[in-house]
């Protein structure tokens, strides 16, 4: 398959993806009774980053594509994570618990308004700061889903994350969640193969001018 034919089938699935994570909203699949685990939503989170994880690692086609992305793109989508201020407006309104909207929020607002510098400053010379940016927002997300989980069972009289099931906040952990930690684990496998191809192409550059 050729890299553009991967191109339109990946755009595909993400397309059919999203419409699929909006009917499960719908038909309050994501939904968990008070004091339970919210099992609907980490299956959200979890599933599409297992289905990534056994393609990428039993397909070499594919992962050769996911290889060659742009690393600086992939980087910048992560710009849109800014919005995690409606995080901390809805916990200033007491609509979701600041065990969850506050590191979510401000978490996402960080790695949101840091991603063109990453993107611009890092790519591709910096490898352990990229990749550490990148375990940042790995971080931000796993928290944010750890504590909304958490939250429900360690105040269960509290505020919950309840309006996160429904639509639209759903899309959030439904498809937002697991689509930016795809984009982080595959920008963190570029940036590990950065110095040897940096080594190669030294080398072949040597090479050149001793053929001269």
């Amino acid at each position: 398959m050729t890299k553009t034919n991967y191109g339109r089938l990946t755009a595909g699935l993400i397309a059919a993806w999203f419409a699929l994570s909006l009917l499960a909203s719908a038909l309050h699949l994501l939904q968990t009774p008070q004091g339970r685990p919210p099992l609907g939503l980490l299956l959200a989170v979890l599933t599409p980053i297992a289905v990534f994880s056994v393609w990428y690692l039993r397909s070499p086609a594919f992962r050769d594509y996911i290889l060659s992305l742009d690393p600086r793109t992939l980087t910048m989508l992560h710009s849109w994570r800014i919005a995690g201020f409606v995080f901390v407006v809805l916990y200033a309104y007491g609509i979701l618990p600041g065990m969850f909207a506050l590191p979510a929020g401000w978490g996402d607002i960080a790695i949101g308004a840091t991603a063109y510098l990453a993107a611009s400053r890092l790519v591709p010379h910096y490898q352990r700061g990229f990749i550490a940016w990148h375990l940042l927002g790995v971080l931000d997300l796993v928290t944010a889903v750890g504590m909304g989980a958490a939250s429900g069972l360690l105040n269960p009289h509290g505020l919950t994350t309840a309006p996160m099931t429904t639509l639209p906040l759903s899309v959030i952990p439904g498809f937002g969640v697991p689509l930016f930690l795809i984009l982080h684990i595959i920008s963190i496998a570029q940036a590990r193969r950065w110095p040897a191809e940096q080594t190669h192409r030294l080398a072949h550059a040597a090479g050149s001018l001793g053929a001269q």
